[in-house]
């Protein structure tokens, strides 16, 4: 299989509404807008084509002037982001066999090594989407319901994603909770994906699942209707994305520590 990586588009929802970071997109890291910065580190990855799937003209504004960047005004009713790029690709009319990495608009900081892993793995795959994934250290992470765990098959496709330890590490835990065994895969759920752009609107058709709405995690939505999911690991690490005022300053002090 060749490591070249294949031509992608980059798409990042942006809503302004968000119940614990109120206009989260327009909020400034260092100065520089959030969404502005998620931008840039798709150009800089070297996509195809970015463009930013917003919901109002305020975020637009912001964006005003980005080298790169196209803005795509969607609706605000959309139930998730991968939704809200189902319009984007309806938009621009993308071929179906269209490499598009849904890239969060709050991973101010994504690696651009990421974001191509993401689209290799699904142009290695057959699968109709693919996502990444990176060890868990130590058994605070695992046991945080804020962290998404996943466990894969032999060949690199998605079981499941919880928010539960996962997988239950029977013997060691009954003694032990506080240190992770050797040799378990505990693996941690990096929230970027490529779809097939004819996916995604197969995708924002699929009814809404009882596991999706148990866990509140959208893509249980996919493995729940029978599809596959291509997961592979991550490169280089994704520092934490933002959601709340209190990572929004980690965000600026980890910045610091940058230059």
């Amino acid at each position: 299989m060749s490591n070249a990586v294949p031509p992608f588009i980059v798409a990042i929802p942006a809503r302004y509404g968000s119940t614990r970071l109120p206009a989260k997109p327009l909020r400034e890291i260092d100065g520089v807008p959030m969404v502005v910065r998620v931008a840039q580190r798709a150009v800089q990855a070297g996509a195809s084509q970015v463009v930013v799937a917003v919901d109002d003209r305020r975020i637009a504004d912001v964006l005003a002037g980005q080298k790169g960047v196209d803005i795509c005004m969607t609706r605000s009713d959309h139930a998730s982001g991968s939704d809200r790029l189902a319009e984007c690709a309806q938009h621009y009319g993308w071929a179906d066999d269209s490499i598009v990495v849904n890239l969060q608009g709050d991973e101010p900081f994504a690696p651009a090594a990421g974001i191509r892993a993401v689209a290799q793995a699904l142009a290695g795959d057959d699968a109709p989407m693919a996502t990444l994934a990176t060890p868990i250290i130590d058994a605070e992470e695992l046991f945080d319901p804020n962290v998404v765990k996943l466990v894969r098959t032999a060949n690199g496709r998605a079981l499941y994603f919880s928010r539960a330890p996962l997988p239950w590490a029977r013997d060691a835990f009954a003694i032990d909770r506080h240190a992770l065994p050797s040799g378990s895969p505990f693996l941690r759920h990096i929230g970027i994906y490529a779809y097939r752009a004819g996916f995604l609107d197969r995708y924002s058709r699929l009814s809404r699942t009882p596991l999706e709405q148990t866990e509140s995690l959208e893509q249980l939505r996919v493995l729940e209707h029978g599809h596959a999911i291509a997961v592979r690991l991550t490169p280089e690490p994704f520092p934490p994305g933002i959601d709340t005022e209190a990572d929004l300053e980690r965000a600026e002090q980890w910045l610091r520590t940058q230059h």
